[in-house]
């Protein structure tokens, strides 16, 4: 793939992010964030140029569509973009349009683009089923008595989390990627619930972005890690590199995972009165650690890759 291809791929992910014109603030900030800290040599710095480009509407869609010629290369732009739509939940109307317009554009399969709108449908849907949407405006989450006893068991919980995601990084479909925040979601409720706290999916979602976790921000950069560090082969990413050359992707999503509920379990386990800047303090003192942890369990997380399945994915994410 050349840089060209590169280019037009992470510039269709970028009009996708912000299809819906209404992109939060702080979500538009832990995008350029990411931007900014993927490292130059990994393509970093296109990056950087590409959001800036974007936000001043120098690039367009017309643009980025006449960059890929090859038909596997289109069907891997439609997917990415599905996939960066759904990664807060379910399509705005404006997002709707925009993947239409560009399915359209792309001139796709129309049997392979339903395949996976099926597929990206059901990750999106297995979530909600997990973790309640609120029916209304956020309110004070209600406090419940405590079903299990918080302690080692979490440990071993948020450890398994944070190997799933690692191992989902390292599978070869593009939509596999989408499971991580979900399950995310889901160990955020189960560490809440742990400690007395019923959440619903706004609650959770308002606290990962207080941390800093960005949801479009973290797909995109699971996504642009792989695409400019060469882990996404020609048919239609279908084809990632060896499991060394993933180890960057893989070591992002099981540090974040990781560093994510340690920060939620201290959050729940304190009463809730952590502040955002403290919450953020937390998440990156535990980020480093968290990666040097990756390492020591990198036999176990490509052993759990190299088992999983589309069937099981759903599964878990299922699974209460």
């Amino acid at each position: 793939m050349n840089p060209q291809e590169q280019q037009s791929l992470l510039g269709i992910a970028l009009l996708a992010a912000f299809a819906d014109g209404h992109k939060a603030d702080t979500e538009r900030e832990a995008i350029r964030r990411m931007a900014e800290t993927l490292p130059h040599e990994a393509g970093g710095a296109v990056l950087v140029r590409l959001y800036q480009d974007v936000l001043l509407k120098r690039v367009t869609l017309a643009d980025a569509v006449a960059g890929l010629q090859d038909a596997g290369q289109r069907q891997l732009a439609y997917e990415m973009a599905v996939c960066v739509c759904d990664a807060d939940g379910r399509q705005s109307p404006a997002e709707s349009a925009f993947l239409a317009d560009l399915k359209a554009r792309l001139k796709l399969d129309a049997a392979e683009a339903a395949a996976f709108e099926r597929e990206a449908d059901a990750v999106v849907e297995a979530a909600e089923k997990v973790v309640p949407v609120a029916a209304s405006a956020p309110v004070a989450a209600p406090v419940v008595a405590a079903t299990t006893a918080p302690g080692v068991d979490l440990d071993k919980s948020i450890l398994n989390y944070a190997l799933l995601n690692g191992a989902l990084e390292l599978l070869p479909q593009s939509w596999a990627s989408m499971a991580i925040i979900p399950l995310q979601v889901k160990m955020v409720y189960a560490i809440g619930k742990a400690h007395g706290v019923e959440l619903d999916q706004g609650h959770i979602r308002e606290f990962i972005a207080a941390v800093g976790v960005g949801l479009t921000s973290q797909y995109l950069e699971q996504f642009g890690r792989k695409l400019l560090g060469g882990l996404l082969g020609k048919a239609a990413g279908r084809t990632l590199g060896g499991i060394g050359g993933a180890a960057t992707g893989m070591a992002f999503s099981f540090a974040t995972t990781y560093a994510l509920g340690q920060v939620a379990r201290r959050y729940y386990a304190g009463g809730r009165v952590m502040s955002t800047e403290l919450l953020r303090q937390s998440f990156q003192d535990l980020l480093g650690p968290a990666k040097q942890l990756q390492a020591q369990y990198l036999p176990q997380i490509q052993q759990k890759a190299a088992t999983l399945d589309a069937g099981q994915i759903m599964q878990l994410v299922r699974a209460g």
